[in-house]
């Protein structure tokens, strides 16, 4: 089995060779990942019910609606895949476990979560079918949630460190 942590130590230890101050190491990624879930995720979250919502209410909202979250869940996908990165490079410039925490576990499953209903999206819904635009909806209620989760875990997991 691999062990990652040796994989990824040449990577860490150039970090530590730049002098960034240990609370840097320690909170950096969780203060900006807190602001990508709380701030990017809340809104794509929020403007993708608003556009289903709306739809048979306000059509000019509800597209408004649709393009924003549209153009912006992509975004969040690629921060949350960034800072995942940042997290495991922060365990490993900190000597610490890769696999044990369940906030790494939670990462995971929200990347998975989102990449499938990033599948389901790029797919055009199979031919616009309305339970995969309702499966698109709920699945990335749940990945909202567990990233909700996931803060909670690494906050605990930060204070524990």
């Amino acid at each position: 089995m691999v062990n990652w942590s040796e994989v990824l130590e040449p990577i860490a230890a150039w970090f530590r060779s730049l002098g960034v101050p240990e609370p840097i190491v320690h909170w950096g990624h969780p203060v900006m990942m807190a602001i990508v879930i709380f701030v990017v995720g809340s809104f794509v979250g929020v403007a993708g019910w608003r556009g289903k919502l709306l739809e048979d209410k306000d059509k000019d909202a509800a597209l408004k609606s649709r393009i924003a979250h549209r153009q912006l869940a992509p975004w969040l996908f690629l921060f949350l895949a960034g800072g995942y990165t940042g997290g495991v490079l922060s365990l490993v410039m900190q000597h610490k476990p890769l696999f044990e925490s369940p906030h790494f576990w939670t990462g995971s499953l929200v990347l998975l979560l989102l990449l499938l209903n990033g599948v389901i999206s790029l797919s055009g819904f199979a031919g616009d079918k309305k339970a995969l635009r309702a499966a698109h909806a709920y699945l990335g209620s749940v990945a909202l949630g567990v990233l909700l989760l996931h803060a909670v875990l690494g906050f605990n997991l930060g204070i524990s460190l």
